[in-house]
């Protein structure tokens, strides 16, 4: 496996401030959406501590392409699981200590295009993966979730995961945050009713080195115009506003909820920070990395992003498992600017 060395960098940082160490050890993890950034990088965290610390973990993970694996990958330890997991887990070949769930769609426009199926993805991926922990008994499970299931808030307010926002069920768009929000009861359902270790990591949107050159998110558009000179075109107002997380303290987020967090709950992953509008993020990267990169509108209204909101996330009940932060809003696009020059 051959990284780009901000990747590496990622890694050696995760490895070196990871506390867990004789938690995992020896123990088997099952992680989904394995091709995706998160999941990719976890798998790439956990083989880092077996080279560096020592750890012995095993990794099972669940891909629908196999190729794509292969591509990202190259030839790994990790057994590889290829299915749609709308369909009910295959055969594991091993005992699974813990299950990380990342497996999901990341892009408006599938949201738009394709709501159906990422309602069945949120629902039915996750209730099979919840009914394997029941019937084998995991330690824990993480479920990865979005601050998209708060809806629409408006006010400038911290929000703690008891609160919630307005969503609109007849909004096409509304498939995403809606199919997490029933992920989310339903985590807690089987919490309660069954007693499986499941808890929930509300994450806002979070990235790094490791993005896909062809992700069409805003962070990621933006980087690759302040990288070219090019301008920084907005389609909208830029109002929204929200904090943002970089992979690496994410993933640090989600093993402290594993083993420290309380079964059934959710958690707010954010770096409080980092709080910005869209607007002013890219005034800031065209004011700190590239003033060649001007900040042009060129509103539409028909690109499936959510609606206005402004989401202010408190994160102190993760913050007293013992997490952290380490990563500001502009470390984060040093990196992933860095990343990006090394694959362009």
């Amino acid at each position: 496996m051959n990284d780009n060395w901000v990747v590496d960098r990622d890694l050696v940082f995760f490895a070196e401030h990871f506390p867990f160490c004789d938690d995992i050890r020896r123990k088997t993890f099952l992680i989904t959406g394995a091709t995706g950034l998160l999941g990719s990088i976890f798998i790439k965290c956990l083989l880092k501590l077996n080279e560096l610390k020592g750890t012995e973990v095993s990794i099972v993970a669940v891909v629908r392409s196999r190729e794509k694996a292969r591509d990202i990958f190259g030839d790994i330890p990790v057994i590889w699981i290829c299915q749609d997991l709308q369909e009910a887990l295959a055969f594991v070949r091993v005992s699974v200590d813990y299950i990380i769930h990342c497996a999901s769609p990341t892009s408006s426009k599938f949201y738009v295009d394709h709501p159906v199926e990422t309602i069945n993805t949120a629902f039915l991926g996750t209730n099979n993966l919840l009914s394997y922990a029941c019937t084998h008994k995991v330690e824990s499970f993480v479920y990865l979730s979005s601050l998209e299931s708060y809806g629409t808030v408006t006010d400038e307010v911290e929000i703690k995961e008891e609160d919630s926002g307005y969503i609109n069920p007849l909004d096409v768009r509304s498939g995403y945050p809606l199919g997490k929000r029933i992920v989310e009861c339903l985590c807690h359902s089987y919490a309660k009713e069954y007693g499986i270790p499941v808890k929930i990591a509300r994450l806002t949107q979070t990235f790094g080195a490791g993005v896909a050159l062809d992700d069409t998110r805003v962070f990621a558009q933006f980087a690759k115009s302040i990288i070219q000179g090019k301008n920084i075109i907005m389609h909208t107002l830029g109002e929204s506003s929200k904090p943002y997380c970089y992979t690496i303290d994410a993933i640090l987020a989600v093993f402290y909820l594993l083993l420290r967090g309380e079964d059934g709950k959710a958690y707010n992953v954010a770096n409080p920070d980092t709080y910005t509008s869209i607007r002013n993020m890219a005034e800031m990267l065209s004011r700190t990395f590239n003033s060649q990169s001007k900040v042009v509108m060129d509103l539409k209204s028909d690109m499936g992003y959510a609606p206005v909101t402004r989401l202010r996330l408190n994160v102190d009940k993760l913050e007293a498992l013992g997490w952290k932060p380490c990563f500001s809003l502009k470390e984060m696009f040093d990196r992933l600017l860095e990343y990006y020059k090394i694959e362009l």
